[in-house]
């Protein structure tokens, strides 16, 4: 049998996040594929940086935590395909979470409505979610 958790406790796990992360958090967009885990370099083009609220995840329900706030860059940094995101605590340079990009259906960890970035344009994330397991 898999192992199964409340309600409660998957909110205290998915509400932890934030916290370990840290206030100001540091999303950047990438072009190319993900790298094999956080430790591994940063890799690909960074396309866009959004400097994410102090608070910028709302508390966990039913497991879930989602975005708070805004969360957008309003001149991206390059043009190119986003591939994959990374978020940085506050200091930009220190890993704690990574995954794919992919455009709206396509089924990525974030989802864009499209992929394609501009140098210049903006770039707003509307939805994200980090569902926790062992429901």
């Amino acid at each position: 049998m898999a192992l199964q958790f409340s309600t409660n406790l998957r909110n205290a796990r998915a509400n932890q996040i934030e916290s370990h992360v840290g206030a100001s958090a540091v999303m950047k967009i990438r072009s190319g594929s993900v790298p094999a885990n956080c430790g591994t370099a940063d890799s690909g083009t960074v396309l866009a940086t959004l400097n994410l609220p102090a608070d910028w995840m709302g508390a966990a329900s039913s497991g879930a935590v989602s975005l708070a706030g805004t969360w957008q860059d309003a001149s991206a940094d390059a043009t190119g395909t986003a591939g994959h995101f990374r978020i940085y605590r506050s200091d930009g340079t220190t890993c704690e979470m990574q995954g794919t990009v992919t455009a709206t259906g396509g089924g990525g960890d974030l989802t864009l409505s499209s992929t394609s970035i501009v140098s210049g344009g903006s770039v707003t994330i509307t939805s994200f979610t980090i569902t926790e397991g062992n429901a």
